[in-house]
């Protein structure tokens, strides 16, 4: 991972000892089937179970022997992931197509931790800022931050596009239960004018916060839906004066925000050491703080804690990040698993699912590796999913009996955020089912055994052996979602670690962003452009142009 420098080398993965053992481990086991792994070993379950973080994780479902943890462990140890590990908690320039380090960690260590960059403990920086976030959201919450005509803000739209979009969402929602009911929290990242539209058309501007995401405040999406904010507010009020009390930042360029009309003293801060999909924890998470509080956010920022403190600690077959990322290898690599689900049965995390796709597919969808070889072997699988028990009756079926391996990540609360238990019961016994049903599924015998006609019986026999790993914790409140974020976090560093691959930058979202810029004058010319692209994009741009003339 990103501990090599430029010019530095590492065996090509597929070289390597751990592998080849692997992969003769791989043919060996790849038929035997998860009723007899089970039947063989009665204290299955208890063998592959393992806590941290507050979350267990039962991984007793997936198709593997002790043999293959160790195998694992030997790889981690083969491809440098101890040293991997500890340069990114060191600080070390791991991004190193970009030369930054990689210190999401330290967004939620604790005042007396230190983690150094170019030498400086950013510890203290990191507090400063979220005791300023506190104070401000405070003050927001309390009604004493008044707008400009002297309103109380009881509506707050976070404007941003990536991690600084998806992770407030995601938070917002899974934690809504704790949060200020009197408030309104609406989040606009696509530049589709109808998402700002929806966002705001039941909103009163006189009580409405505008939270710019933006680190460098130039990117395009948010910045266009910035200025579209910024006109809607004065169409409404009328007075420039007014931006400074209804708009606050999240970025580092004062000179842009003083610019935009926001006073730099209502803006927050983060560091490059931060990647946007890393960043919930971060002034990115105003939103949220705004939303749940202080306290609250504090609480999230300690699950994430206890997370980090377990991935540094816990061996590795005990190491829940650990062995969630060396299965998704396993999975990809040797059984050509192409994609992986997330399955949360819990409403509040619907957008879960994509929130891991950004973490996951943007940090390892790489096809090159940190020594400049074009790999040989799958790299970051596509993440989906939607909230149990919603995808039973929609993709489910592909699940247990498509022609697709797609292991499967379930993820569970024992207790209820609602007071009406009976639904729970009947979520937590669909989300046991599910796991075994795909583990175990059900032969032609016991279909036969039900009655079923012998011309029906090949229909309706579910294979199993669909692997899957089952995460529950207590109760779906902050620290719980700290933990659960900070897991994926660390187990796509572990995925990166043994691909070799660079996890924290993500240059193939630039390319399309140089060639809009290009495409929106041609489209905006007054003058019909000279156009010099393929047939297919010179005939798309025409058309457009022509439904414009024509409006």
């Amino acid at each position: 991972m990103g501990h090599l420098s430029h010019d530095a080398v590492e065996a090509p993965l597929t070289t390597s000892v751990a592998w080849s053992a692997l992969a003769a481990h791989h043919a060996a086991i790849k038929d035997r089937d998860l009723r007899s792994l089970f039947a063989e070993d009665p204290q299955r379950a208890e063998g592959f179970t393992v806590e941290g973080g507050g979350l267990t994780l039962d991984y007793s479902k997936n198709r593997i022997t002790p043999q293959t943890i160790s195998l694992f462990v030997q790889l981690a140890e083969e491809r440098g992931f101890f040293q991997k590990r500890a340069a990114m908690f060191r600080g070390d320039k791991i991004n190193v197509t970009e030369n930054r380090a990689v210190l999401h960690a330290a967004l939620r260590a604790p005042r007396d931790a230190i983690f150094e960059v170019n030498g400086r403990n950013v510890v203290p920086d990191v507090h400063a800022v979220l005791d300023r976030m506190a104070a401000f959201a405070e003050r927001v919450r309390s009604g004493a931050w008044k707008g400009h005509t002297g309103k109380r803000i009881r509506n707050v739209v976070n404007i941003g596009i990536g991690g600084s979009h998806l992770g407030p969402e995601m938070a917002y929602l899974a934690l809504r239960a704790f949060s200020d009911r009197d408030m309104r929290f609406r989040f606009v990242a696509n530049v589709d004018g109808a998402a700002f539209t929806e966002a705001t058309q039941d909103l009163d501007a006189e009580e409405t916060l505008f939270v710019i995401s933006s680190k460098t405040f130039t990117t395009l999406e948010t910045m266009s839906n910035a200025d579209i904010a910024r006109a809607w507010l004065l169409q409404r009020l009328g007075e420039e004066s007014a931006v400074a009390k209804h708009f606050v930042a999240v970025s580092t360029n004062a000179a842009g925000v003083k610019a935009f009309g926001i006073d730099t003293a209502n803006m927050f801060e983060f560091w490059d050491w931060v990647g946007g999909r890393y960043s919930l924890d971060s002034a990115i998470g105003l939103s949220t703080m705004l939303a749940i509080g202080p306290d609250n956010f504090r609480a999230m920022l300690a699950g994430f804690h206890d997370m980090d403190v377990h991935f540094r600690t816990a061996p590795l077959a005990k190491n829940l990040p650990a062995l969630l990322g060396l299965l998704t290898v396993w999975y990809a690599d040797f059984f050509g698993a192409q994609s992986q689900a997330v399955l949360p049965y819990a409403q509040a995390l619907a957008r879960f699912p994509a929130y891991l796709q950004q973490l996951q597919m943007e940090s390892n969808g790489k096809s090159v590796d940190l020594t400049r070889r074009r790999v040989d072997y799958q790299t970051g699988p596509i993440v989906w999913g939607e909230p149990g028990t919603d995808g039973q009756h929609s993709f489910y079926q592909l699940l247990h009996q498509g022609t697709h391996l797609v292991p499967a990540d379930f993820i569970g609360f024992l207790e209820p955020l609602s007071p009406l238990a009976p639904p729970h019961d009947l979520l937590m016994a669909n989300l046991f089912a599910q796991a075994e049903g795909l583990a175990f599924g059900k032969t032609a015998e016991e279909v036969a055994a039900e009655g079923v006609g012998a011309n029906d019986v090949a229909f309706r026999v579910m294979e199993g052996n669909r692997p899957s790993n089952m995460i529950l914790a207590d109760r779906l409140d902050p620290r719980a979602l700290g933990a659960l974020v900070a897991l994926y976090e660390h187990s796509t560093f572990v995925q990166g670690a043994i691909w070799g691959v660079g996890s924290f930058d993500q240059w193939g979202v630039e390319l399309g962003k140089v060639l809009a810029k290009k495409i929106i004058g041609e489209l905006r010319d007054m003058d019909e452009p000279k156009l010099a692209h393929d047939s297919s994009t010179n005939a798309l741009i025409a058309r457009y142009r022509a439904s414009r003339a024509g409006g």
